[in-house]
């Protein structure tokens, strides 16, 4: 089984960057972070005729939590820099007690 390393975010915005959205990489998943880098101008070539503006950014996967992740948080700062992120985040469910009295936390 192949092992993700990295993924290459795209986002489009306008000319102010007022507004902006995800948008599909070319290639998104790749074994080598190297190679995700190494992509990036190719993808934004790629893209840029379709899009006004576009920032791209490639993440670090951790291998040994790549089917953990849950949570991928972005924003475009003011200066037109592309902020994103992976996390990791837990999840509690309660339940109705099984029995009077007890509780469960999954």
């Amino acid at each position: 089984m192949e092992h993700i390393a990295a993924l290459l975010f795209v986002v489009s915005c306008s000319q102010d960057l007022s507004g902006c959205r995800e948008i599909p990489a070319p290639t998104p998943l790749f074994e080598v972070f190297e190679d995700c880098q190494a992509e990036l101008p190719k993808a934004i070539g790629i893209l840029a005729p379709q899009y006004p503006r576009i920032l791209a950014k490639c993440l670090e996967v951790d291998p040994a939590l790549e089917d953990d992740y849950n949570q991928l948080t972005w924003n475009v700062l003011p200066n037109g820099t592309l902020d994103a992120s992976l996390s990791v985040t837990s999840v509690i469910a309660a339940s109705e007690p099984a029995q009077p009295g007890e509780a469960y936390l999954h």
